[in-house]
């Protein structure tokens, strides 16, 4: 069984920046995808960025070039920098897990508690 633990999230200005973190524990022996969505009142969840067994990272076009994706193996932590934020980026972002197998994500997802971020103009 896979636990997900995110930290990270907070209050910050327009063109500020802030580092999520999402530290698994569990299946680390298995391959795996993992990503960030976030969520805002009304709205379903969103893909921000991902990787899955092969390394590929993707990124929603509404944050390329301002967020980065890096993964850790040493920890298994999976790290979100956020750079120049902006006040549309306030969401609460989720940490989610899928195991893969060559280079597709399947099965039951697990997702984090999420982590809130908000951004002032």
């Amino acid at each position: 069984q896979v636990h997900l633990r995110e930290s990270g999230g907070g209050s910050v200005q327009t063109g500020g920046s802030l580092r999520l973190s999402c530290a698994f524990s569990g299946d680390t022996d298995s391959r795996y995808c993992m990503a960030w969505f976030r969520q805002v009142p009304g709205k379903g969840r969103q893909g921000v960025a991902g990787t899955g067994n092969y390394g590929r990272i993707t990124y929603a076009e509404s944050v390329k070039g301002r967020f980065t994706l890096s993964k850790d193996w040493a920890t298994n932590t999976l790290f979100l920098q956020m750079d120049n934020l902006s006040p549309e980026d306030t969401a609460v972002y989720y940490c989610w897990w899928r195991h893969a197998s060559a280079g597709n994500c399947y099965g039951e997802p697990v997702w984090g508690q999420g982590t809130q971020v908000t951004v002032s103009s």
